[in-house]
Protein backbone atom coordinates (compact mmCIF):
# COMPACT_ATOMS: atom_id res chain seq x y z
CA UNK A 1 0.00 0.00 0.00
CA UNK A 2 1.03 3.55 -1.23
CA UNK A 3 2.16 5.95 2.05
CA UNK A 4 -0.34 8.57 0.57
CA UNK A 5 -3.61 6.02 0.87
CA UNK A 6 -2.16 4.69 4.22
CA UNK A 7 -2.71 8.94 5.09
CA UNK A 8 -6.03 9.24 3.64
CA UNK A 9 -7.35 6.11 5.42
CA UNK A 10 -6.27 7.42 8.86
CA UNK A 11 -8.65 10.47 8.98
CA UNK A 12 -11.18 8.88 7.51
CA UNK A 13 -11.29 6.63 10.03
CA UNK A 14 -11.13 8.72 12.46
CA UNK A 15 -14.04 10.65 10.90
CA UNK A 16 -16.26 7.36 10.97
CA UNK A 17 -15.73 6.64 14.46
CA UNK A 18 -16.36 10.28 15.40
CA UNK A 19 -19.41 10.07 14.04
CA UNK A 20 -20.16 6.77 15.03
CA UNK A 21 -19.66 6.84 19.03
CA UNK A 22 -20.75 10.73 19.55
CA UNK A 23 -22.65 12.31 16.68
CA UNK A 24 -25.07 9.67 15.87
CA UNK A 25 -26.30 8.80 19.43
CA UNK A 26 -26.85 12.74 19.99
CA UNK A 27 -29.24 12.82 16.41
CA UNK A 28 -31.02 10.25 18.43
CA UNK A 29 -31.59 12.05 22.10
CA UNK A 30 -32.34 15.55 20.18
CA UNK A 31 -35.09 13.22 18.30
CA UNK A 32 -36.58 11.60 21.55
CA UNK A 33 -36.73 15.04 23.21
CA UNK A 34 -38.27 16.62 20.10
CA UNK A 35 -41.32 13.46 19.39
CA UNK A 36 -41.63 14.16 23.66
CA UNK A 37 -42.54 17.77 23.31
CA UNK A 38 -44.44 17.29 20.59
CA UNK A 39 -47.10 14.81 22.14
CA UNK A 40 -47.57 16.71 25.58
CA UNK A 41 -50.75 16.55 26.60
CA UNK A 42 -52.87 18.42 29.62
CA UNK A 43 -52.79 16.33 32.38
CA UNK A 44 -49.26 14.77 31.53
CA UNK A 45 -46.51 15.95 35.09
CA UNK A 46 -43.71 17.38 33.59
CA UNK A 47 -40.06 18.50 35.18
CA UNK A 48 -38.65 21.77 33.34
CA UNK A 49 -35.14 21.64 32.46
CA UNK A 50 -34.74 23.91 35.94
CA UNK A 51 -36.32 21.01 37.81
CA UNK A 52 -39.77 22.55 38.24
CA UNK A 53 -42.13 19.85 38.58
CA UNK A 54 -46.18 20.62 37.58
CA UNK A 55 -49.18 19.19 35.53
CA UNK A 56 -49.51 20.58 32.05
CA UNK A 57 -52.71 22.51 32.17
CA UNK A 58 -52.68 23.57 28.48
CA UNK A 59 -50.51 23.36 25.82
CA UNK A 60 -50.12 25.51 22.41
CA UNK A 61 -47.47 25.70 19.75
CA UNK A 62 -44.69 27.30 21.60
CA UNK A 63 -45.88 27.71 25.34
CA UNK A 64 -46.86 25.08 27.67
CA UNK A 65 -49.13 26.21 30.87
CA UNK A 66 -47.98 24.27 34.25
CA UNK A 67 -50.03 24.22 37.21
CA UNK A 68 -46.91 24.01 39.98
CA UNK A 69 -47.41 24.08 43.93
CA UNK A 70 -50.40 23.50 46.42
CA UNK A 71 -51.60 27.08 44.98
CA UNK A 72 -51.87 25.85 41.97
CA UNK A 73 -49.93 28.59 40.50
CA UNK A 74 -50.03 28.27 36.21
CA UNK A 75 -46.69 29.36 34.77
CA UNK A 76 -46.07 29.62 31.34
CA UNK A 77 -42.96 28.00 29.96
CA UNK A 78 -41.56 27.16 26.33
CA UNK A 79 -41.81 23.99 25.05
CA UNK A 80 -38.21 23.44 24.80
CA UNK A 81 -37.38 23.95 28.10
CA UNK A 82 -39.15 20.77 28.77
CA UNK A 83 -36.70 17.97 30.02
CA UNK A 84 -39.07 15.20 30.92
CA UNK A 85 -42.47 13.94 31.28
CA UNK A 86 -42.68 11.63 34.45
CA UNK A 87 -44.37 8.72 34.06
CA UNK A 88 -47.95 7.73 35.30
Amino acid sequence: MPANLVNLIMPIGFIVIFYFLLIRPQQKKDKQLKEMRGNLKVGDEVVTIGGLVGKVFSVSEEIVTVEVGGDRNKLHIEKWAIGKVKNK
